[in-house]
């Protein structure tokens, strides 16, 4: 069925609209990554073979669904049309499931959330704090339509703004609205999208390219795969109007090989836009013809890069050239190029269906809209999270986060991945938006945000993330190639001891060298976590230098392990699983650790019921 023209799109919507009863009773289980490590497909089975055996007088919809967020609390069902939230749902739950709350219309109270602020359970989806804190623009879709369905798509209002951009405005008037919106790029360079749109457009030549960028290579990070996994047409409907916009006739979409879901759901999306005419020949009956391939990277972290993505496309070793050359104007084959992360492209359909307006009343003066975060580390509440910019990283940690693990102190959070830095807790109130994090040091980056307690040390998180750049740096440049590995011995010297404050100086003096030139973005913002644990957290380089020791026990060559005799009960439980056999003592009586066996693997004080281990 190929849709040529607005009337027939918006009678198929209301067609399906028409079709669709408000009141029947509708289960979705989210399928996403997260949700599938923990069985929801085997839960999505279960509830079809239980609704088909206990199914007299029953109508019910079974959907499969994207994401919904809490990924903390998969897998996740939600049914429909009260939107009961059911959290951490397993097969075996199922039958009462269907019995209790399709059949009866009653609750299964023990698969509600438990808020632990209020200590209530919440019935609704929208009513769990979590959610309740957000503002869901580009996700609002995520949880609700089945991301292989065009249909589901259709019917939520998709592909509505293409047929508005390409039936009734002009290519001038997008770029003026995408500029007037203050949309700037969500994958973390936050360079105006509307700037960047017109340079392409005006750029020499007659062949141009657009590309959708899915390489999201932040440890921690998992906000682009879960877009592409949960809501695929959103990205397409976004990438065809920007290519009708600026002239474009080919466009790709890089994703990285290690996300075969999202891979397998967009190009079931690429083939379902094609058969509705979505893509192809005389896009809306305009002469405008557009065909999107997907391109699978090898998962090379400088390939998140424009200028490495680009090579990479083109066949080539994925290595970023010197910025004077512009990627809109020599791109691809040295043709106009328009690259935009794939958050990006997903907000277009929004604000042309919605005006400029409706966008920029959201979030800063510069920051405007939403931001999108993959919330994780040690936090209650782990998830994917949208909300404006501007929110208030306390915001974010506490109200939506439900606070730190274990009633711990809040030490730190790291945002924008390797490439981003450290934010002590004398910054919690800082807003969140492009400009405010790079001022504190750190950086939007593709969207990840590491949460840190009182038991991480800040020397050792630096050194994690240098160990993990030193072999995703492309090499091409000695700033990065070489500056990253002389940070990385230093900083390892330090959390072994070996340091003295003669080398906290040279680290410093390396990191700025670095930061200034290296030849890409990626080279110049990788000291960054090296920088602000600098800037915040000099006491813990002092101690590890000076005293020669690791106050937060972590690094292992600066702590020992002791126990206290007071609270030991010689229960055992810490011997049995030495794997040194440093641990001696009878039983019922004080046992104690030999330091020359022991070599701090942390098996005996994670065992100990008692608390009685200690590090000094």
């Amino acid at each position: 069925m190929k849709i040529r023209t607005n009337q027939v799109l918006v009678a198929l919507r209301n067609s399906l609209l028409e079709n669709k009863d408000p009141n029947k009773p509708c289960v979705r289980v989210c399928v996403s990554t997260g949700c599938r490590a923990r069985g929801s497909l085997d839960v999505l089975e279960a509830f079809r073979e239980e609704v088909m055996k206990q199914g007299s007088g029953i109508d019910v919809d079974i959907k499969q669904t994207g994401c919904h967020g809490f990924c903390e609390r998969g897998p996740v069902v939600v049914i429909g049309p009260k939107e009961i939230f059911y959290q951490g749902v397993k097969p075996y739950d199922v039958p009462e499931v269907v019995s209790k709350t399709l059949h009866k219309g009653e609750v299964v109270d023990r698969l509600l959330y438990l808020d632990p602020a209020t200590n209530q359970k919440v019935l609704c989806e929208t009513e769990v704090p979590f959610y309740r804190m957000q503002t869901r623009r580009i996700l609002a879709n995520n949880g609700r339509i089945d991301p292989t369905n065009i249909l589901d798509y259709i019917t939520v209002g998709g592909y509505q703004a293409l047929a508005k951009a390409i039936t009734t405005m002009s290519c001038e008037k997008i770029i003026h609205t995408v500029e007037k919106s203050g949309l700037r790029g969500l994958g973390g360079g936050g360079f105006p999208t509307g700037r960047k749109w017109r340079s392409c457009r005006e750029a020499e030549g007659d062949i141009r390219f657009v590309i959708g960028n899915g390489d999201e290579g932040d440890p921690g990070a998992f906000s682009d795969r879960s877009l592409m996994e949960a809501n695929p047409h959103s990205i397409l409907e976004g990438l065809i109007i920007g290519a009708y916009a600026i002239g474009a006739k080919q466009g790709y979409l890089y994703v990285r090989s290690e996300y075969p879901l999202a891979l397998k759901h967009l190009q079931i999306a690429i083939d379902q836009a094609k058969e509705y005419g979505f893509l192809g020949d005389a896009i809306f009956g305009a002469e405008f013809d557009l065909d999107i391939d997907i391109i699978r990277g090898g998962g090379a972290f400088v390939c998140g890069e424009s200028s490495a993505l680009v090579a990479s496309i083109e066949g080539k070793v994925g290595e970023p050239r010197t910025k004077y050359i512009h990627t809109v104007e020599r791109g691809l084959w040295n043709k106009p190029t328009n690259l935009n992360n794939v958050k990006t492209w997903a907000c277009i359909p929004l604000i042309v269906n919605n005006g400029a307006d409706w966008y920029a009343k959201m979030g800063t003066e510069k920051c405007k809209g939403t931001a999108i975060f993959s919330l994780v580390g040690k936090v209650n509440n782990t998830g994917l999270i949208e909300v404006p910019m501007g929110t208030s990283l306390k915001q974010i940690i506490y109200d939506i986060g439900g606070g730190i693990l274990e009633g711990k102190k809040f030490k730190a959070v790291q945002t924008g991945g390797p490439s981003g830095g450290c934010i002590p807790e004398e910054l919690l109130d800082l807003p969140v938006d492009f400009d405010r994090l790079t001022e504190a040091g750190s950086m939007m980056g593709s969207g990840g945000m590491i949460v840190m307690d009182e038991a991480t040390c800040m020397v050792d998180v630096a050194r994690y993330f240098l160990d993990f750049l030193q072999y995703e740096s492309c090499g091409k440049c000695v700033p990065c190639r070489e500056g990253v590995k002389r940070m990385l011995e230093i900083i390892t010297d330090i959390t072994a001891g070996r340091a003295e404050k003669e080398k906290l100086e040279l680290l410093q003096e390396l990191a700025e060298m670095v930061k200034d030139f290296s030849l890409c973005g990626l080279g110049r913002t990788s000291p960054n976590t090296v920088l602000s644990t600098l800037k915040y957290f000099q006491d813990e380089y002092r101690a590890h230098v000076k005293d020669k020791k690791c106050t937060a026990g972590v690094c292992k060559d600066l702590i020992e392990y002791f126990i206290l005799e007071n609270k030991c009960t010689g229960c055992g439980a810490c011997l049995k699983l030495c794997p040194q056999q440093a641990i001696r003592g009878r039983p019922k009586n004080p046992h104690t650790i030999d330091p020359s066996k022991c070599f701090r693997c942390g098996v005996c004080r994670d065992a100990c019921p008692f608390e009685a281990i200690m590090v000094k």
